[in-house]
């Protein structure tokens, strides 16, 4: 039987700085053991804990999709007072990084087959939705789901993750892009405003269709009326929590709302499984 508390060996391969703070990065990790790297098997939407030996862990989402199959990757942010993240900042290519998982669960992958998809994502917590689109515009999977509908935002330009990618989706035909900052520069073309405001601009329609919602709670508690708004039910509406998570494996009991743990009976939760929670601290 697995041990839920041994974590895999990996190496750095590569880190990409995301933003101008430079608080925010992605770690290309690889496996250290062909055998191992053979029986990490994820869904997207799930979490690892990351191990910097001798420092500590902490529980970051899965930013690859499970079709790359070479790598995992990352995207961490560095608190101010955080050990593990200040360590993980600190690391450098070569590296060894501890890897525990997978854990969780994943976003409804089944239920969306057939089916319109909406992405809205906010600041950092775009890493599983980032997961999800790879996942779904892979030539093996494209066909079996429907029109991809992604509104992502960020507080400025340089705060934007992923930019590389972002621009290769937004000249996809497979797949419609709203990427919008809070405030642009004299450089940004694109759009300005809040992620719910250019949401209801967007209109995305709710027939046949399941969203995926990542964002900050300021963003959750503004989009959640304006995706009742356009019609879409609450158990149609798919979001990650990831506050307070520790262990990972519901021991600790330092993630638990009312009888649900995040780590365990989550992070993935519809809103419609929420509502009968209570309310987050």
């Amino acid at each position: 039987m697995k041990n839920p508390y041994r974590p895999i060996l990996t190496k750095i391969e590569k880190v990409t700085v995301e933003n101008e703070a430079k608080d925010l990065k992605t770690f290309q990790l690889v496996f250290c053991n062909e055998e191992e790297a053979n029986d990490f098997r994820f869904q997207c939407g799930q979490f690892a804990e990351l191990t910097v030996l001798g420092v500590g862990e902490c529980p970051i989402g899965i930013a690859s999709s499970p079709m790359d199959k070479a790598f995992l990757e990352f995207t961490v942010k560095r608190y101010p007072d955080g050990l593990v993240t200040n360590a993980l900042h600190n690391c450098r290519l070569g590296d060894k990084i501890g890897v525990r998982g997978p854990l969780g669960n994943s976003f409804p992958m089944e239920k969306m087959e057939g089916k319109n998809v909406v992405f809205v994502g906010g600041g950092f917590a775009f890493t599983t939705l980032r997961s999800t689109i790879k996942y779904m515009l892979h030539e093996d999977n494209r066909s079996k789901f429907g029109n991809l509908t992604l509104v992502y935002g960020a507080r400025s330009p340089g705060e934007l993750l992923y930019k590389e990618q972002l621009k290769e989706w937004e000249a996809l035909n497979d797949i419609e892009t709203h990427i919008t900052v809070d405030k642009g520069d004299e450089n940004w073309k694109g759009k300005e405003g809040f992620v719910p405001a250019v949401l209801d601009q967007v209109a995305p329609s709710p027939n046949n269709a399941v969203v995926l919602v990542c964002g900050p709670p300021i963003m959750l508690k503004f989009t959640l009326p304006v995706l009742t708004k356009l019609g879409f039910g609450s158990g149609e509406i798919v979001t990650s929590l990831e506050m307070r998570m520790k262990c990972g494996i519901g021991l600790c009991g330092r993630c638990n709302i009312g009888s649900k743990y995040v780590c365990r009976d989550g992070p993935v939760f519809t809103f419609e499984q929420l509502q009968a929670l209570p309310a987050e601290m």
